[in-house]
């Protein structure tokens, strides 16, 4: 039966390091038989870990773990400690000297919503592989979601509560496409099947539309600030090469387009990996479509699942019956 999360990919797991006191916290996902992987960095401010060895042209064949952290670019120590873990296990390239894990991530900015000076680092990325399982994911307020905010527009006063979120596709005949994302959006998060704006920077008691919002005082001077970012990945059992890995990374970005509006700007950091771990046939143009489905599913799960805290309201204090 689907668990409606990333882990319905058969033999990879996810773990979870949460800090709910400093407001922070990383996701791992781990794939010790390794994946063929592809990046697809679409913001203007990212932080990420060997993103360039995912590109087409270069001579990598496999990668053994994703990472998905705050902290800003504090959050990338969190890859030293997931090396540890997969070296303790023997997992990694192996040069002939030593095995080398290949841990690519990348990182959100969370430090505006609790300690600045606690960061995610090595340990957590250490501990959330201890704790990874193939079970299905804690969303909302959790993981690299813990400290993730949406809806910047009007500044930190106005924001509303991200987190983390996790969908997937399981066909019957066996061909699975999953996706975790952490959304820590600029702009306003969209259901796009109903066009309701789910979450966004509040104003009078409302949920503003981000895009109208700067297109309606076009001469404002704004003072934007970069402490944004939404990260993804997306994976499947289908068989891909890595430039199609890459492709399916390209195209993913567009689940991120149909949830969040505006995305990928210079004040985001977005970025979405893609991975394939299986033998199962499947036209990559549908695999493109699928995975842009289960990536905007992510997103509202996550937006869904946040609960407010820190005065910080959540789609689900904002529309709780108590309210």
């Amino acid at each position: 039966m689907s668990k409606n999360c990333i882990t319905d990919i058969e033999g990879i797991k996810v773990g979870q390091i949460t800090d709910k006191h400093n407001m922070t916290g990383c996701t791992v996902i781990l794939i010790p038989d390794g994946a063929i992987c592809g990046v697809n960095i679409c913001g203007g401010a990212p932080g990420s870990r060997e993103s360039g060895l995912l590109l087409s042209e270069k001579d990598n064949s496999a990668i053994h773990s994703i990472f998905l952290s705050g902290g800003s670019a504090y959050g990338l120590a969190v890859g030293d400690g997931i090396m540890r873990y997969l070296e303790e296990n023997n997992i990694g390239f192996d040069t002939g000297d030593v095995k080398v894990p290949i841990v690519p991530g990348a990182v959100l900015y969370d430090l505006n919503v609790g300690n600045p000076y606690v960061r995610p680092d090595a340990n957590m990325g250490y501990l959330a592989c201890v704790n990874a399982s193939d079970e299905k994911i804690h969303e909302g307020n959790y993981g690299a979601g813990t400290g993730a905010s949406v809806g910047k527009v009007l500044g930190n006063e106005n924001i509303m509560k991200g987190g983390i979120g996790s969908s997937s596709f399981v066909s019957e005949d066996g061909l699975v496409v999953g996706a975790i994302v952490a959304v820590n959006a600029f702009g306003s998060v969209v259901d796009y099947n109903t066009g309701k704006i789910l979450a966004g920077p509040i104003l009078n008691g409302e949920i503003v539309n981000t895009e109208k919002y700067m297109i309606k005082h076009l001469n404002r001077e704004y003072h934007f600030d970069m402490n944004n970012t939404t990260l993804a990945v997306v994976g499947t059992n289908a068989s891909l090469t890595k430039s199609q890995c890459n492709f399916l990374a390209q195209n993913a970005t567009h689940g991120l387009i149909r949830a969040i509006n505006p995305v990928c700007t210079t004040l985001d950091g977005d970025t979405v990996f893609a991975f394939s771990k299986g033998e199962v046939e499947c036209d990559i143009n549908i695999l493109a479509s699928l995975a842009c489905r289960v990536l905007s599913e992510a997103v509202i799960n996550a937006i869904k699942a946040a609960d407010s805290v820190n005065n910080i309201p959540s789609f689900k204090s904002l529309n709780s019956s108590d309210r």
